[in-house]
């Protein structure tokens, strides 16, 4: 058994069914000794990327050997294989849709495999094809966190589906993104990283940039109430990326952002 296991759900399920707790139930049912972590139930419905990004963007919290299961999967019952990915410090468990785009992306520097999940003893008897997340992917990961060996749950496979990821772009002292994903607070987050700022300026890079959105230069702040006019204002949130925000409003709801508006980032 892994010590002290943890298992985290990231799902579109919501909170109105009984979907996202029969899923705990099921776990616990098997081990009870998981602790389980409720990342997010709220993933717009089949929303493959939203959900991509919420795994990507939360795993990295967890202590190793962390057992992620993703589930926002809209192909349920067809084709699409259930998988098991494998990688230095976590697990994650979901669809073969995509989902893990990003970790395939993060960690393929380092040590991963993918699992197709074929072992149907650790699933549960299922009477009909519309819930894995409750019948294969919540048993699996429980048995995984009781300590059986990954290799048991299928055969590894390289042809995992993988989806178009958005990055963001260099040229000429510019870096051009766009918008990835509007928050429950309105939030525009983009997909321009801390990371990729001192591509295009040095020392005290955030005296010397221009985020631009719409044709217009927004001023970069350090905190939401730092500016606290009705305009619209850029900040690096807490997980590292450029989001455009207006203080106690929605910047999205009020200057009609939407996923996949461009963004720049470029010398002053």
């Amino acid at each position: 058994m892994l010590e002290s296991p943890i298992i985290t759900l990231t799902t579109d399920f919501g909170l109105k069914d009984p979907f996202a707790g029969l899923m705990k139930a099921v776990i616990l049912g098997i081990n009870q000794d998981a602790k389980i972590i409720d990342i997010t139930h709220n993933i717009q419905r089949h929303n493959i990327f939203e959900a991509s990004q919420v795994v990507s963007m939360s795993y990295g919290y967890s202590p190793p050997a962390t057992i992620h299961v993703a589930v926002v999967d809209p192909e349920v019952g067809g084709l699409r294989r259930p998988l098991l990915v494998v990688t230095e410090n976590h697990y994650f468990i979901g669809p073969d849709n995509g989902i893990f785009t990003p970790i395939f992306e993060e960690c393929r520097s380092n040590f991963f495999k993918v699992i197709n999940i074929s072992s149907s003893h650790y699933f549960l008897p299922m009477s009909g094809s519309t819930f894995h997340g409750r019948d294969i992917f919540a048993p699996v990961a429980a048995w995984l966190s009781k300590g059986v060996e990954s290799h048991k749950f299928g055969e590894e496979i390289y042809d995992y589906i993988k989806i178009p990821y958005p990055k963001a772009s260099l040229s000429n002292n510019t870096i051009t993104g766009e918008i990835v994903s509007i928050d429950n607070f309105g939030n525009a987050i983009s997909n321009i990283k801390r990371n990729d700022l001192p591509k295009a300026a040095s020392g005290e890079y955030k005296n010397n940039l221009r985020i631009i959105y719409n044709n217009e230069d927004l001023p970069l702040v350090n905190y939401y109430a730092e500016n606290k006019s009705p305009g619209l204002s850029a900040i690096i949130n807490s997980f590292g990326h450029i989001e455009l925000f207006v203080c106690r409003d929605s910047a999205a709801g009020k200057f009609n952002i939407k996923i996949g508006d461009s963004v720049a980032v470029t010398l002053a």
